[in-house]
């Protein structure tokens, strides 16, 4: 009679292992984002922008005072042109970026200035609760532009003429 008051206690100690040993595994951030290709080379993303599967991405995470890289990972764009790179740890003393290794597409290969790499924050210490970290979109410049772009940059009112 005792070992059957015991079985209840013992399944849910061994219950309570395996949930702790799932926890454990899963990654403290998932840093996300998406690269596109900047068919207008407008600088920024418009409604002809094309988001690039298989486009590579790198996060680098930097000792804020030496400069010497502490971690590095890479992540691949899906069909959405969305990566997601998870870690397993924080980085409070890095300077942590997201940033273009390589384009998919020979027509729109060209890194964008200031649309190359994105900062992420990547501790809890700065009053974010959440583990999912987007990072701002990274871009490069098609090679020619899109006939519709001339039209579309002066609805926009970004056309090249001067007043």
């Amino acid at each position: 009679m005792a070992s059957l008051r015991i079985l209840p206690a013992a399944a849910t100690v061994i219950l309570l292992f395996a949930v702790a040993a799932i926890a454990t595994n899963a990654p403290d951030y998932v840093i996300q984002g998406r690269v596109y290709c900047d068919t207008c080379r407008a600088g920024f993303e418009t409604n002809v922008t094309e988001y690039m599967k298989g486009a590579k991405v790198r996060l680098e995470c930097k000792h804020f005072g030496t400069g010497n890289i502490e971690r590095a990972i890479d992540g691949v764009t899906d069909e959405t042109g969305t990566y997601k790179i998870e870690l397993k740890d924080s980085h409070e003393e890095d300077i942590c970026e997201v940033v273009l290794v390589q384009s998919p597409r020979e027509d729109c290969d060209q890194v964008q200035e200031l649309r190359d790499r994105a900062s992420v924050l990547l501790t809890r210490n700065v009053g974010i609760c959440d583990s999912v970290r987007l990072a701002n979109p990274l871009g490069y410049f098609k090679d020619v532009p899109l006939p519709v772009c001339g039209e579309l940059l002066k609805q926009l009112d970004l056309d090249d003429q001067t007043e």
